[in-house]
Formats: C-alpha cells, sequence, structure tokens
C-alpha cells in the first residue's frame, strides 16, 4: 500500500481527486485505487517546553539559564492526538510513504519529523507541488523524488527551530527577569532570533525622526538657449566654495543670491562641455516571490502583509495561482509551454486591462525570468493553467491576482527601450547639468504606466534632474546663452517611518540596516531575515502584543514604550541584524549541503551563554513606588521570611537592601533609625583598624568586637572621610592586593580551627536571610568565614602595621574587621 501524507486536508484533498478512483472517505484518511492519502495539521508535534525537562524551569530564574537541552524532546500536540494515532496506524500498514509537505523548508520538516518520531524505515517518495491544480499535481505525482534527497533541506529547518528555541526560551526569561528587577512586574519581554532586531529597526527609525534637525538649503536651475530649443539645468557647486555642509548641498542664502546675481551679468554665453547619448534598456520585472507581492500590494492598496499571505493562499487552495510562500522569482523552464493557455484564460478572466493587454503579448518570447538554475524546491507565484473568473473573487482577491496576471504577462512584452542623455554646461566657470530621457519604445512598460503615474503623483518631492521630456539635439562645443534663473530654497526631510509592507522590505534588503560595513558588503545577497512565510506573521505578533502600534492614515508603525525598554536594554548582538542575517545565511547554505547542524548549534549555544551573561547587567529604567535607595537599580518587594513579612530589594543578591514591613509599606523610617543605631554601636567595630592606627605602635587591639547589626553596605551609611583615610594607611592599594594574593596562596595550607559557626544554618538569624539561602551553595569550601556585614565577601587574616586582624575580600567596598583570636576572627560580643 502507498501512503500520501500530505501537509493540511485541503491539500490531502486534491491529492486524492488526481489519484485513480474510486475514492472512500474515511476517519482521518482517504481510501483511492492508487493508495491512502492522509494529512497531518501542520506541525503536529511540538517542541518540549522547559519545565518537560526539568520541573525545576517551571519557576523563572537567573540562576537556571541558560537551559540547554541534552537531548531534544518532541511530544505530540494534544489538539492532535486523534490525527497522530491515525497516521501512525497508517504507517504502520504501509508499504512506501509519498512526503507530501508544502515544497519549502518548514514542509519538509514537518513531516519528517513524524517519520522520525515513529522511527521509520520503510522507503519514502517526495512529490513536489508547486500548483493544486489536476495537471500540476498528475505531473508531480509521475516525477516522485527520493526524499533523502531533501535531507539537508530537513536540517536547515531543524537548525532553525532550534535556534529558536534556544534564543526565544532562555533570553526571553533572562531579559523579563532583568526587567522585573527593575520594578516591571507584569512585563514580558518575548526575545527572538528574527524578532528583536525586526523591532529595532522601529526604534531606531523613531530615534532618527525624533532627532532630526531639517536643514534649509538653496539650488539654482538656469534655462538655457541652444539654436535648437531652450533647456533647464541645474548648478552644481564646487566642493572647495564656502557655505556648503557635508553632503554639499549650498545652505548660506546670501552666497545664492550672490551667485544668481552673478549669473545673470553680461556675458552671458556659456558652451557644451559634455554631451551623452546612449540607448538603454530594462527588461521585464521578474514574477513574484511572496515578499515582492506584498511589497508591492502595500504600497498599491495598502494591505498589511499577513492579508496579501492570506488571500494569495486562497488563491493558491482555489487553484488559481502557484504555490504562495516562495522566496523565488523565477520559472522553470519546463513550464514555458503552458504559456498560451495561461494568457488565453486570462484574456476571458472578466478584466478589460488584462483582456486588452493581451493583444500584445508574444508566447515564443523567453524572458530573463526562465531560468532553471534559479529554481529550488518552488518558483514565482503565477497564475495556474485553471480558467478564473475575477467578477467572482473577492476584492483582495481580484487586485491580488491582477498583480499575479500583470507580472506574468509582462514576461512576454518587449523590453523597454529608451535614450538617457546627459549634458554638462560650463557657465562663467561654474558647471550645470541636465539630463534627459527619450521612450524609443514601451515595451512591458505599457502596462504599469498609470502605476507610474500614481507614484509619481504620491512622491510630488521629487528631487530628481532627470525628466521624461527630451534635451534638444546638440554636441560637444555648442554655444548656449544664459537666459534667467532662480533660487529654490529647500529642506532636508527626516526619514519616513516603516510601514508593514516597508518593514517587511527591510527584512528582506536586511544588509542596508546592518551595523558593520564589512557585513553590509558579505550579507548584500542574502535572503534577508525570517522567511517568506514568517516575516508577515512576525510584524502581527510585534503589533498585537502591543510593541508597535499603527498610527495614521498610512499605518505607520510607531515603537511604543515597552518596545524602548527592551531594544535599550539588549546588546547590539541581538539589536542590529547583522548575526541573524548571517545565520540566516548559513540555514540557507545548509540547505544545499554546506555545514552541519551540530556546527551551526554549538555557535547558536555560545551565542545564547554570551547574552544571558549580558544580561545580568542589563541597564532598564527602573519604575514603581519604592526604588531602592541603596542600588537605585531595583525596587523594594514584599517577602516572606522566618520572622514574618520584610521589604528586599529585586536585584537581590547584588543588592542586599531589606526593610520591616509596615501596614503593607517599607518601613523607612524604621530603616533610618536603625541605621542611625548601627552607626554608633558598629563604627568602632567598622574602625578598629583606625583607632589601632592613632595608638602607639605594637599597642595591643582592644576595639570593641562587632555585633551582627544592620551594616553600612545594608544602610546606605559609610565611613567617615577620617576613617577611610586611616583605613587606607592600614590597607594601602598596592600592599593590600599584594599581601590578600599571599595570605589567600597560603591560606588552605594554614585554615585556623573552627569558629563557633560554621555553615549557613548556625548563622544568626538577620532580616534578609530568607534572601540568602541560595549563598549557602555558593560558599566554596575554602571561603570559611563570610562577612557578617556585606554578605559578599570573605574574612582574610591580615597582618598589618599593628598586628594581625581579618579584613574583608570585598575591600574597598566593604570595610569590615575583626580582632584576630588565636587564628580566628572573633564575631561574637
Amino acid at each position: 500500500m502507498r501512503l500520501y501524507i500530505a501537509e493540511k486536508p485541503s491539500m490531502g484533498r486534491e491529492i486524492a481527486k488526481c489519484l485513480k478512483g474510486p475514492v472512500r472517505r474515511c476517519d482521518g484518511y482517504l481510501e483511492t485505487g492508487e493508495g491512502v492519502v492522509t494529512w497531518l495539521f501542520g506541525h503536529i508535534l511540538r517542541q518540549a517546553e522547559p519545565d518537560e525537562y526539568d520541573p525545576k524551569y517551571k519557576r523563572w530564574r537567573a540562576e537556571d539559564l541558560p537551559i540547554i537541552p541534552q537531548q531534544w524532546k518532541l511530544f505530540v500536540d494534544k489538539s492532535c492526538e486523534k490525527q497522530f494515532a491515525i497516521v501512525k496506524g497508517l504507517i504502520e500498514r504501509c508499504d512506501e510513504i509519498v512526503h507530501g509537505g508544502d515544497p519549502d523548508r518548514e514542509g519538509q520538516l514537518l513531516v519528517d519529523e513524524v517519520l522520525d518520531y515513529l522511527g521509520n524505515k520503510k522507503p519514502v517518495k517526495r512529490i513536489l507541488l508547486n500548483a493544486l491544480d489536476e495537471a500540476s499535481i498528475k505531473k508531480a505525482n509521475a516525477n516522485l523524488r527520493e526524499n533523502s534527497e531533501f535531507f539537508n533541506l530537513k536540517q536547515s529547518a531543524l537548525a532553525r527551530a532550534r535556534a529558536d528555541w534556544l534564543i526565544g526560551m532562555n533570553l526571553s526569561r533572562a531579559y523579563t527577569l532583568a526587567a522585573r528587577r527593575a520594578g516591571h512586574d507584569k512585563l514580558v519581554l518575548p526575545i527572538g532570533r528574527v524578532k528583536t532586531p525586526t523591532l529595532s529597526l522601529v526604534v531606531r527609525r523613531e530615534r532618527e525622526i525624533e532627532n532630526f534637525k531639517p536643514v534649509d538649503y538653496y539650488t539654482i536651475k538656469a534655462e538655457f538657449a541652444h539654436e535648437n530649443g531652450s533647456f533647464t539645468a541645474q548648478w552644481k557647486p564646487k566642493d572647495t566654495m564656502a557655505g556648503l555642509d557635508s553632503e554639499n548641498r549650498l545652505i548660506d542664502k546670501k552666497i545664492a543670491e550672490a551667485k544668481l546675481a552673478e549669473f545673470q551679468q553680461e556675458p552671458r554665453e556659456g558652451v557644451i562641455s559634455a554631451y551623452q547619448k546612449t540607448k538603454k534598456q530594462e527588461p521585464q520585472p521578474l514574477p513574484f516571490s511572496l515578499s515582492s507581492l506584498q511589497v508591492l500590494a502595500g504600497k498599491m492598496f495598502g494591505y498589511a502583509p499577513q492579508v496579501v499571505l492570506d488571500t494569495a493562499q486562497k488563491l493558491y487552495e482555489k487553484k488559481l495561482t502557484t504555490y504562495p510562500r516562495s522566496d523565488c522569482e523565477y520559472l522553470p523552464t519546463n513550464q514555458f509551454g503552458d504559456a498560451v493557455k495561461i494568457i488565453t484564460n486570462l484574456a476571458q478572466a472578466g478584466d478589460e486591462r488584462l483582456a486588452g493587454w493581451t493583444n500584445g503579448v508574444d508566447t515564443k518570447s523567453k524572458s530573463r525570468a526562465w531560468n532553471d538554475k534559479k529554481i529550488s524546491a518552488h518558483h514565482a507565484i503565477i497564475p495556474t493553467t485553471v480558467k478564473a473568473n475575477m467578477q467572482t473573487m473577492t476584492t483582495e482577491e481580484r487586485n491580488l491576482y491582477f498583480l499575479i496576471a500583470r507580472g506574468y504577462m509582462a514576461q512576454f512584452y518587449p523590453v523597454h527601450l529608451y535614450d538617457q542623455t546627459k549634458v554638462e554646461v560650463t557657465y562663467k566657470e561654474e558647471l550645470f547639468t541636465a539630463s534627459g530621457r527619450t521612450e524609443r519604445d514601451l515595451g512591458w512598460k505599457v502596462m504599469y504606466q498609470s502605476a507610474k503615474k500614481k507614484a509619481a503623483d504620491e512622491d510630488n518631492d521629487n528631487e530628481s534632474e532627470e525628466s521624461d521630456g527630451t534635451l534638444p539635439a546638440m554636441k560637444k562645443k555648442d554655444s548656449v546663452t544664459y537666459e534667467k534663473g532662480d533660487i529654490t530654497q529647500r529642506a532636508t526631510k527626516p526619514p519616513v517611518r516603516f510601514t508593514e509592507s516597508t518593514l517587511l522590505a527591510g527584512m528582506k534588503e536586511i544588509h542596508k540596516y546592518v551595523k558593520n560595513p564589512e557585513a553590509k558588503k558579505q550579507l548584500k545577497d542574502v535572503y534577508g531575515i525570517g522567511t517568506e512565510a514568517t516575516r508577515a506573521t512576525i510584524i502581527e505578533d510585534l503589533v498585537k502584543r502591543k510593541f508597535m502600534q499603527k498610527q495614521g492614515k498610512k499605518k505607520y508603525l510607531v515603537p511604543t514604550p515597552a518596545a524602548y525598554l527592551l531594544v535599550d536594554a539588549l546588546p547590539d548582538e541581538m539589536t542590529y541584524p547583522d548575526s541573524t542575517a548571517i545565520w540566516e545565511d548559513k540555514l540557507h547554505s545548509m540547505s544545499e549541503g554546506d555545514g552541519t547542524l551540530e556546527e551551526f548549534l554549538t555557535g547558536q549555544i555560545e551565542f545564547t551563554k554570551k547574552l544571558c551573561g549580558k544580561a545580568g547587567n542589563a541597564q532598564m529604567e527602573v519604575t514603581g513606588d519604592n526604588v531602592c535607595p541603596r542600588c537605585h537599580s531595583g525596587v523594594l518587594t514584599q517577602r516572606k521570611g522566618k520572622n514574618g513579612l520584610f521589604w528586599g530589594c529585586s536585584n537581590y543578591p547584588k543588592c542586599r537592601m531589606t526593610c520591616n514591613d509596615k501596614d503593607g509599606q517599607p518601613d523607612f523610617e524604621d530603616a533610618k533609625a536603625r541605621m542611625a543605631r548601627s552607626f554608633r554601636t558598629t563604627v568602632p567595630a567598622a574602625v578598629s583598624a583606625s583607632q589601632l592606627a592613632r595608638q602607639s605602635g605594637g599597642a595591643a587591639r582592644t576595639a570593641p568586637r562587632p555585633a551582627p547589626a544592620m551594616a553600612y553596605a545594608q544602610t546606605g551609611a559609610g565611613p567617615s572621610a577620617q576613617d577611610m583615610a586611616d583605613l587606607n594607611s592600614l590597607f594601602a592599594a598596592a600592599d593590600y592586593e599584594a599581601q590578600m594574593a599571599a595570605d589567600m596562596a597560603s591560606y588552605e595550607a594554614s585554615r585556623p580551627a573552627a569558629s563557633k559557626w560554621q555553615n549557613w544554618s548556625d548563622k544568626p538569624k538577620y532580616s534578609a536571610s530568607p534572601m540568602e539561602k541560595a549563598a549557602k551553595e555558593k560558599t566554596a569550601a575554602d571561603e570559611k568565614y563570610l562577612c557578617p556585614k556585606c554578605r559578599e565577601g570573605h574574612l582574610r587574616l591580615i597582618r598589618g602595621k599593628n598586628g594581625a586582624f581579618w579584613g574583608c575580600s570585598n575591600y574597598p567596598r566593604c570595610t569590615a574587621t575583626f580582632d584576630d583570636s588565636k587564628g580566628m576572627p572573633l564575631l561574637d560580643s
């Protein structure tokens, strides 16, 4: 038995119709005379969530990141369990399988992953369906290929899926936790390999607009008389003259007026110093890929990219156009023979424009679009041989079908021919230039004239010197006479905000936005970021998640405060598209056999580890009512400890600020009072070395011992300037570092006897102790005495000028000192 596995039910039904009958409908599959046809629902298997690798990952914690699966897991999607069981049973019964996924990277993976999950060993063929009309399906079914030929395509898709998981799961958690430490409790920051650089394009564009300062500049256009007619030319200032900005624009009005006055003086004779007339031709535009269709439909009709994709999918399922999720703009030569039938159908499709244009078609003419070397698994989007009735279509379907049909018909029109003329005039030792364009044969442009005019009307600020008119016949060294001139004041304009369609175009032409100049050259020929099928979804998701919003009649995309917060917190590696575009290029190369899944994922894992590390130092705007008065990078949040409620800094363990609870709010007044009391009781301990410095040399160290109370690091108070000066005399930086290094080297060999408390459970209880449980795990075996003041450093025996004492390894951030008692710090009172 031969089993066809289609990507979705609609495709399965179309395949069954083209097989020998009779067709018998069963639960989850169709039986035909040539085999059984079943289907999936897209990705019927899903990647495991982090907590499905380990339950501890259900809770988001920075110390668990990054999460790197050792063995990647897949689970059957709950909504697809019944269909999965049906497919599994059919695979067990069949003798041969035909892979019927879409002819792209994702289509390859979603059927292959089911076969791999079930450990299939039966032979597998591949059917490539670029269209769902009967002729195309029968032709594809007669030319099945070995599925093993598409192994590299599957590996590429698998690499993409796992890379997205690694970056999405880990960095979303890392930077969401960073945001919460800054008080953004309800904010979730979804970070993606493609999504984040895309959002960054919008944020940077908005900042360019905000920071833009318009500059007024002046141009002079002069009219010259030639014996064969008059023409207008624009003055080109010499780059050495005064009044020019860095872009060679004249910004000094007085100089412009002086120049115009000079031009109007006698004598007024000039000369044609250069004249060039070139015959040029412009080839037919290539048929559409999905991205090029989305961009043009956005400009012409204002359609969002997702609307274009959905509409193109409907036309495909109605068998009127070919596969829509194509990144290819070329056509296979074996379909050239369908041209007569397709053009005939377009003449009868119910659109007057298409019908009129069919008269100029030459179906024997082959444009550059027919190129087998440019074809991968699929080709450009074109009409099928199925006759369409545009009168019964929706407005969106009719408009898109028109664009696709026109793009196909253009391939059978002549190239566009024109003369390009460039003239230079030298007058009063200054240069004036003019250019003109004379149409010789409109060719395919006859179908695009109205669209061109519309675009010109919208772009009424076009500053091009070129015109559609003709220049008079002339030659080099001909004489001309200056007749008149005028000054035009213009202002530089800020860049235009992205719309959905222009942002999609930016994702495809990502080399324009990379940061590294070398990478810009390298990425010019890559396929952009994202895929044809995902770009629209990514843009739509950013709008849905309220990181961007649409504004105005043209629905410009404007970033929200959450977008600024996210982009500003992330390092350049995630906000600039350089890395992502290079990865996309590597994925494309992998699909062609260059590179391995293991190599690609090794790079992604290293990248993920690096950025998770950077998340700990992410700078975010702190928000909330209780900004930490110590670090100013976190907010005080209510916690429940063994001794009741208290408030601790969200930036723990970097900041250990604590405060008692008073009626559901942090008691700042009590904290200030405890700070004052702590200062009075701990100053002698904190400056015990200072007191010794004031005593005669060799005097016994009799300073009072510290009580385990709130220390400077917790209260925000600190030693006085005199205290620090005296301490620095004992703890001179170079001397202290050298001594500490020597002490640490010999510390293991001469560890002192145990103190009264050796582990965390024996430690005196402080108000912040519930926050410090994690510190127990971090204490190394050789770091026996945790500093009770800062609770970050560890006590080390120091042999100072006045004898041995114990100091904190976190000096100078922590200035705690303790007396030495038989090789142990004297900690208790």
